[in-house]
């Protein structure tokens, strides 16, 4: 399906669906989904395609140092900075075919519309697809981002490793996806949008079509370690100092905590020593995530945690211990923008609603020194980082064609 935008460029719902259900292939699952985790020859087939598209309509082409794509689209006034489109390609282990894709191609499509009217930006146009949004191979998420609005620096980027030791900088050199331009020339974008699906079950629930992001809530994320004694599974019971059943009390806090404040909470990772069947594990390590829409109720969850993991210790004469490991503030997103996105939405009779996002996203970071935006559109029963998260290719549709007339808007197209 064809359709114009209200700018006159002819956008293609049907060709931005084929492309997501391309890009899908690479690293597809036998359950429908995608495992193309950040760095693996599956990304860097997944980014050979988008540079092989972006070429064939005229788009340049960057890397920078931590392998984040650029591709460039000049306009009439080159001393104007660039409005940018953005999101990722990579996927969890488990994800799906939307999350991250659906914002790159989104923003691929336009370009092509754009190549086809033959029709000119006063400003540049910039597709970007980050580096490790997801954090799943390598953490924290959002790094390609993140580094280039500061918040990290290439170096720590460069040495992180995964789970089986690889470093980050090694793997990107692997892959060939390792450029020469520098991050933090991304500081100077005049502005910047992202499209994504909801990952949570609101605009479908309420019949919404898109949904205009107006800020991003607090996160913040902590690792702890509960230090028991090993000891002989056929040891008595009364004075075992059981790491595992000290960290399964922490795992119930988390979710006792998240439920009386009415936020989110979250333990997603677990290891344990010595791993042994007959043995009381002495050592455990875990993840912890909070969410909530203020500052105060985080602190509270933290304080929470922190007072739980010491009368934990006094209890069951244990060792814990919670550290701080990454945090983002409440990030409001540019009125401007939002305003802009919200008339798209009124302008092409699109129902829509107001809403933050408690999900990270790259355009949470970008929003630090950058106007930027994010835009949602519904996602299936809410379902994603799964490999059953579905859209309807008329909520995508729904979702390009604001995205498009507010980066017209925004970026002056010539009429």
């Amino acid at each position: 399906m064809a359709s114009p935008s209200l700018h006159n460029v002819p956008l293609s719902a049907d060709r931005l669906w084929r492309d997501l259900m391309t890009m899908a292939a690479i690293g597809g699952t036998p359950k429908g989904g995608c495992d193309r985790q950040t760095l693996t020859d599956l990304d860097g087939e997944a980014r050979h395609l988008l540079a092989r598209w972006a070429g064939e309509v005229g788009l340049t082409v960057e890397v920078d140092r931590l392998g984040t794509m650029r591709c460039l689209r000049p306009g009439r006034d080159p001393s104007r900075p660039p409005v940018a489109i953005g999101s990722h390609l990579d996927t969890q282990p488990s994800g799906g075919k939307f999350d991250g894709p659906l914002g790159v191609l989104a923003g691929l499509e336009i370009m092509r519309a754009l190549h086809e009217a033959g029709a000119e930006t006063e400003a540049p146009l910039l597709l970007i697809n980050w580096t490790n949004e997801e954090g799943a191979r390598f953490s924290p998420p959002m790094m390609g981002s993140g580094a280039a609005m500061g918040i990290f620096t290439e170096a720590e980027i460069l040495a992180k490793t995964d789970p089986a030791g690889a470093s980050f900088g090694d793997e990107l050199r692997r892959i060939g996806w390792a450029g020469t331009a520098d991050p933090h020339d991304l500081q100077r974008l005049g502005a910047y949008f992202e499209l994504h699906i909801e990952q949570g079950p609101i605009l479908e629930d309420e019949g919404c079509e898109v949904g205009i992001v107006t800020h991003a809530s607090a996160q913040a994320w902590f690792e702890v370690t509960v230090t028991g004694a090993e000891a002989h599974g056929g040891s008595r019971m009364a004075g075992r100092r059981d790491a595992l059943v000290g960290a399964a009390r922490i795992i119930e806090a988390v979710e006792r905590i998240a439920v009386a404040e009415g936020a989110r909470g979250t333990v997603g990772r677990l290891t344990l020593s010595p791993d042994s069947r007959n043995v009381v594990p002495g050592h455990v390590w875990l993840s912890v995530e909070f969410r909530a829409d203020d500052h105060d109720t985080l602190a509270r969850m933290e304080g929470a945690l922190r007072q739980t993991g010491t009368e934990l210790a006094a209890a069951r004469d244990l060792d814990v211990a919670v550290e701080p490991f990454w945090f983002s503030p409440v990030t409001p997103f540019d009125p401007v923008l939002v305003e802009r996105m919200r008339a798209a939405a009124r302008n092409r009779a699109l129902p829509g609603r107001d809403m933050p996002t408690v999900i990270g996203h790259d355009a949470v970071y970008m929003a630090r020194k950058v106007p930027a935006a994010l835009l949602f559109v519904p996602c299936k029963g809410g379902v994603s980082h799964n490999e059953a998260e579905a859209i309807t290719p008329a909520w995508a549709a729904a979702g390009l064609a604001v995205m498009a007339d507010a980066v017209l808007e925004t970026a002056g197209l010539v009429r």
